[in-house]
Parts: C-alpha cells; structure tokens; sequence
C-alpha cells in the first residue's frame, strides 16, 4: 500500500490544503481541498471515499469529484462513513439546496454515487488493503482509520481530543509502522483546543504518553500561521516519539 498526502493543514492559503490522503490510485481518505491536486485522470480512478467526520475541511472536495467526473465513469463513487456523518451529509450537503443528490443522478437504479455505512471496529476490505475505523473524540461524530497491509499498518488519527479509546486500539496494532495524528493549535490557544476538541501540544505530549508502539509519528492538522510555534513547542515538551511535521505530498510505503 502507498498512501501520498494530498493536504494535511488546518487551513488554506499559499500552498496549504485541508486534509486528504490518495491510498494507492482508487482510494481517498477524506477529501478536503488537498483533492485539487489531483488530475481529472487521477480522480476517475478513484471509486472509494472513507470519511473521518463532516466538517468541511475534510469533504469539500466530495461534490466536486462527482460533479467533475462522475459521468466519465462505469460505476458508482462510493462514500464510506458511519451513519451518523451519512446523514450529515445528505441532510446538509447533498440536498438539491446546498448540491445535487447524486446518488439520485442519473436515476436511483444507476447513481453516479453510493452511500455505505461503516462501523467502528469493522474492517472493509478491498483486494486485500484492510481498512478499519478507529474512534474519534471530536465535536462531531468521528472516526479515526488503521490502515494494514498485511505486512505493515499506518494509523490517521482524524480530527481528536483526549481520546483513551483511541490507545486501546492502536496499541493492539502489532504491525504498526506509521501514526499521522492531529494537532491543530499552539499551547497558547488550549482553551480554543479544548472547546473544539482538537489536541494542541501540551495535550499531545499526554496523549503520547499513552502510546505503547515505536513507529514513526507525524503531525498534521496545523492551523496556518501558527504552524513553526506549534512545532516548536511540540520539540519543546521533549517527547519521546520525536514526532514530524506531516508535509504536502509525502508518501509512505506499508
């Protein structure tokens, strides 16, 4: 498996684009803005979209791939997320006011997208890549996701909070070669981390002390501007996983 960073910022702006990994050539998780990247080839190759959660950092760019290319294709786009964020999305999103019901168009026999519901712990295969949702600690319901290979796994935290759940499956995972896990604000801003239910450094550093695994951690979900301090005070707290900044088109081989 090959998982290439299309966006992992907290914001836009210059060359930053809101969270969307490319898994191999047909599978996104999530779809913010950092789907721009790819070319109108590359997005119909894609047939399924796992979500995280609704905000739309993480979906922007789910009407535009149907919108752009989904009658260039042979099958439906299928869009993975547990009920409750499926719901979100066709009360708020997909609801003839805000964009078209696609999973209407052309007629409800042939959509050009499909909805399936997915639940926390249950892995959906597809040729043999596992993909499994992992729990979430976010305003909105949320799920994480493990990625496993069969040789190596890489776990996306999503947007969280303190999240003991969380450990208790990752630190299961005993193949685990790779953790992407968020954290959107400076020590400065705790109060606004805490009231959004995000992590910011000093969280992190207590969030890490509960993981039990040596794979490699990086950092996404930045939010511009405070992106260096962030960092730097993540080096600061002296953590013992030595975490990296999550950078635009990096790739990972598991």
């Amino acid at each position: 498996m090959k998982l290439r960073v299309l966006g992992c910022s907290g914001g836009i702006g210059g060359n930053l684009r809101t969270t969307s990994f490319l898994l191999d050539h047909d599978v996104l998780i999530d779809a913010g803005t950092g789907v721009n990247e790819l070319s109108l080839t590359e997005l119909c190759l894609i047939d399924h979209v796992f979500v995280t959660h609704s905000h739309l950092d993480h979906i922007a760019c789910i009407p535009f791939i149907v919108d752009s290319v989904g009658f260039m294709r042979d099958r439906p786009l299928t869009i993975y997320a547990t009920q409750e964020t499926l719901d979100i999305l066709v009360q708020h999103v997909f609801n003839w006011k805000i964009w078209p019901d696609f999973s209407e168009i052309p007629d409800a026999r042939q959509p050009l997208m499909r909805y399936q519901t997915i639940e926390l712990g249950e892995t959906v295969v597809l040729n043999g890549r596992k993909i499994t949702p992992l729990p979430a600690n976010h305003t909105v319901p949320a799920v994480g996701y493990h990625l496993d290979s069969g040789r190596a796994s890489l776990v996306f935290s999503g947007d969280t909070f303190t999240n003991d759940r969380l450990w208790n499956a990752v630190n299961g995972i005993e193949n685990l070669r790779y953790l992407i896990i968020e954290t959107a604000f400076s020590n400065g801003e705790k109060d606004l981390a805490v009231l959004s239910k995000h992590l910011c450094p000093s969280l992190l550093v207590d969030e890490l002390a509960k993981f039990e695994r040596g794979a490699e951690v990086f950092i996404t979900h930045l939010k511009p501007g405070e992106v260096e301090l962030t960092m730097q005070e993540i080096e600061n707290s002296a953590c013992g996983h030595s975490p990296k900044m999550l950078l635009n088109n990096q790739e990972f081989e598991f």
